[in-house]
């Protein structure tokens, strides 16, 4: 069968917000690069216009990538595109997590990564032999100028348009072994560098002047790779941005050499998880953090002395929380510096340690999907309680969150962060970093109140 076109879709969560998705699908952009250039390919997203399902056909291959929290929306696109006759291939965290679960209603899975299998798909495609598996596990290399993008990519996205946050990777990979963490299992425990040539050549390409970093972990590279954060951070202090934003870990204040190259390269923010602020939990923390709320404070203090937002993520209802791990939470949050604060609840994700635990003593809350056929995931999303905790009820844990996040995102005490954070740039940058200022808050509160739609 000769193919006539490739269709990537991103799944629907949040629509446009002021005209712009939140969104980027950055791994999808990349996938649609390693489209041979004979072969027509578009990206349809689905926050941002309804999809033209109607018009695809038995030569065309559709592939689908989705999280946990969209799996669900990804299974009703596929039963809609085969209808039309066009066969499905769905990868991403999912898939990869629970490949048993999800073959049985696709056409194809792509379990991993992709860089060596999606070609090998499209081949097979167009030859009348697509498999029912796939899989790339082998986590390859970063420095192999893997997927670099097509420029016919780039204009059809147009992102500076479409997209609030421009998206991009320069690590891939994590050794730590959070108890709730996927990371380990989607893009394994060895850390992965790109070429810093090919990371400034994409920005460059992309036009890109702020962006955030998709990197699992990007600041544990301060103490593994301290010679390459030096040759990034000199780099990118050459290009004209406005300012990025990447995870990071508590140890990136003992590093203040690099954090002085960081600002000089126009890292703005790091998004560092402290996880939790009770010690009772740090067996389940892998190593990030220990719950000592004096720690917090001098990291939070240590990178702001060089110029740099922190913004704190915390995660609740680990067994050791009770009601006054949330109220001893507000209190630190309000106390401290932070520039902005996420708040989400333990979701056990499959693939992990924590569900595998939680499954054994039977503490996993149903979640039939609506229609009798499998799993619902929909609740999956860090703002719903999924399973019994081990030191309040469902109700009582629900309840607790709903109380902290409302008393986090109240429009006073985001108004007290934000202006804090703006008042700690150069009045040189103060126009321009104002709205940066308060985004972060912002887009976390909209998070919180999924929970009410």
């Amino acid at each position: 069968m000769a193919i006539r076109k490739v269709i990537l879709i991103q799944p629907r969560r949040d629509g446009r917000f002021f005209g712009r998705g939140l969104s980027e699908p950055y791994t999808l952009m990349r996938l649609a690069s390693l489209v041979p250039s004979d072969i027509p390919v578009e990206i349809w997203d689905e926050d941002l216009r309804e999809l033209p399902i109607h018009t695809l056909g038995p030569q065309d291959l559709v592939g689908i990538s989705a999280k946990t929290l969209l799996i669900d929306r990804a299974k009703l696109l596929t039963k809609r595109i085969q209808r039309q006759g066009a066969p499905v291939v769905i990868g991403g965290t999912h898939v990869t997590l629970v490949p048993d679960e999800v073959e049985p209603w696709a056409d194809a899975i792509a379990v991993g990564e992709g860089y060596r299998t999606w070609p090998q798909i499209i081949r097979d495609f167009d030859r009348g032999a697509l498999q029912k598996r796939y899989v790339d596990e082998e986590w390859a290399p970063l420095d192999a100028r893997v997927a670099t993008l097509q420029d016919r990519v780039l204009r059809q996205v147009d992102e500076h348009r479409n997209y609030w946050t421009p998206y991009l990777e320069i690590t891939r990979g994590c050794p730590r072994n959070c108890t709730f963490c996927t990371a380990v299992r989607v893009s394994g425990r060895k850390m992965r560098l790109r070429p810093v040539d090919e990371v400034v050549a994409e920005i460059e390409q992309r036009r890109l002047k702020r962006f955030f970093l998709t990197d699992d972990n990007f600041g544990l590279n301060f103490r593994l790779h301290p010679a390459y954060m030096e040759e990034l951070f000199r780099a990118l202090a050459k290009l004209p941005l406005h300012g990025w934003t990447c995870q990071a870990e508590q140890m990136v204040a003992d590093f203040p050499d690099l954090l002085d190259l960081a600002r000089e390269a126009h890292l703005d923010k790091f998004f560092i998880g402290f996880e939790s602020i009770n010690p009772a939990n740090r067996k389940e923390l892998g190593g990030k953090a220990r719950g000592e709320v004096a720690r917090y404070d001098e990291v939070i203090r240590a990178i702001h002395k060089h110029g740099i937002g922190v913004v704190g993520l915390f995660v609740y209802g680990f067994d050791h929380d009770t009601f006054e791990t949330f109220r001893a939470a507000r209190d630190f949050i309000r106390a401290s510096e932070l520039d902005s604060v996420s708040a989400t609840i333990l979701t056990p994700y499959p693939g992990t340690v924590q569900r595998q635990e939680l499954e054994a003593a039977g503490r996993i809350l149903p979640h039939p999907a609506a229609d009798g056929d499998g799993l619902s995931w929909a609740r999956y999303d860090t703002n719903h309680v999924t399973f019994v905790p081990g030191s309040m009820t469902v109700e009582e844990l629900t309840e607790a969150y709903d109380w902290l996040c409302k008393e986090l995102f109240h429009p006073r005490q985001m108004a007290v962060r934000g202006l804090r954070a703006w008042r700690r740039h150069p009045i040189s940058r103060a126009a321009t970093r104002f709205v940066s200022s308060f985004s972060t808050d912002i887009g976390y509160r909209r998070e919180f109140e999924h929970r009410y739609r």
